[in-house]
């Protein structure tokens, strides 16, 4: 099996509507996609590859700094899991095994008076890719909803506040350091088996790494296609749509023995606004109403150790 690839180019950002009939074809795209893997490359999406690059590379230069330089960023000196730095070793995805070999810095506060990293347009470059993945986010959700005979106002009415205090939607910025195998714990992972929380994850990456598990309980290997954005399904997504949508555990693997590369990337977590209850939209009970916030602070304060 191979995660499909669609061509967004008919509902892009560089797109101010899409007639009924290509919204038709993408969407009928994306819910065989979505029922059948939970992941999905979208191309052609008015996001482009100098943009991604561009953010890659204000992350690396934030993540090539020395910890003490790092430090003061820390997401407990903001006092919130979703803005700052978490150190290596501090997450563990998977609590079944040893916490994940990576850093990440979570920008979900977006004020240029707060304290930012000192990393020459940091927060200019980040906050506009956060306001550009939002946007392709939502144009997502509506060709999501479209493909369930939704009113797109389902999904979109719960995610009014995406960019504000009233909203957990972040950038991730991912840093998968060099492995020193002598120091890896057993069962070890750069990050470990997980799902993730909120509604959709929009992943930008520079190497291979990633593995998503099958229905099979198969994992395989993801590629890197050059200006295409990886997409996959939140658990309280799956949740929503009754488990219409599929929400599919992933991982990052090790380097092969001997190899001493990194990876970056830099993920755009899209959640539902603090108060917007979530209910199964097909009316059913199959799961109890839980808000956004209640669910995704949840999650997130399980994975800090």
């Amino acid at each position: 099996m191979k995660i499909p690839v669609i061509d967004f180019g008919a509902y892009s950002l560089d797109e101010k509507e899409v007639p009924e009939e290509p919204m038709h074809n993408l969407s009928r795209q994306l819910k065989a996609a979505l029922t059948e893997v939970g992941f999905v490359f979208l191309k052609n999406t008015g996001i482009t590859q100098k943009e991604m690059e561009r953010v890659l590379d204000k992350s690396q230069e934030f993540f090539q700094q020395p910890d003490e330089l790092k430090r003061p960023f820390s997401w407990a000196n903001f006092n919130n899991p979703n803005h700052g730095w978490v150190f290596n070793e501090e997450e563990r995805l998977n609590p079944l095994r040893p916490p994940d070999l990576k850093e990440c810095f979570n920008v979900g506060l977006l004020q240029p008076d707060i304290k930012w990293p000192p990393v020459a347009e940091f927060w200019e470059v980040i906050t506009s890719f956060f306001h550009r993945s939002k946007e392709l986010g939502l144009r997502l959700l509506t060709a999501m909803a479209h493909s369930l005979d939704l009113d797109p106002q389902v999904f979109l009415g719960a995610h009014r506040f995406v960019g504000t205090n009233k909203n957990p939607s972040i950038v991730r910025l991912l840093f998968y350091p060099p492995v020193n195998r002598e120091k890896v714990k057993d069962s070890q992972l750069r990050c470990g088996e997980h799902s993730d929380y909120g509604t959709v994850t929009l992943l930008f990456q520079n190497n291979e790494g990633l593995q998503v598990r099958t229905r099979s309980g198969e994992y395989i290997d993801v590629p890197v296609i050059p200006g295409a954005i990886l997409i996959n399904i939140g658990d309280l997504m799956q949740r929503w749509t009754s488990d219409q949508f599929t929400s599919a555990p992933h991982r990052v693997l090790l380097p092969a023995a001997g190899a001493s590369n990194t990876r970056l990337s830099v993920a755009f977590f899209l959640n539902p606004d603090d108060e917007a209850l979530i209910t199964c939209v097909d009316g059913s009970n199959k799961y109890p109403p839980v808000t956004g916030h209640a669910y995704v602070m949840k999650r997130i304060y399980a994975s800090l150790q």
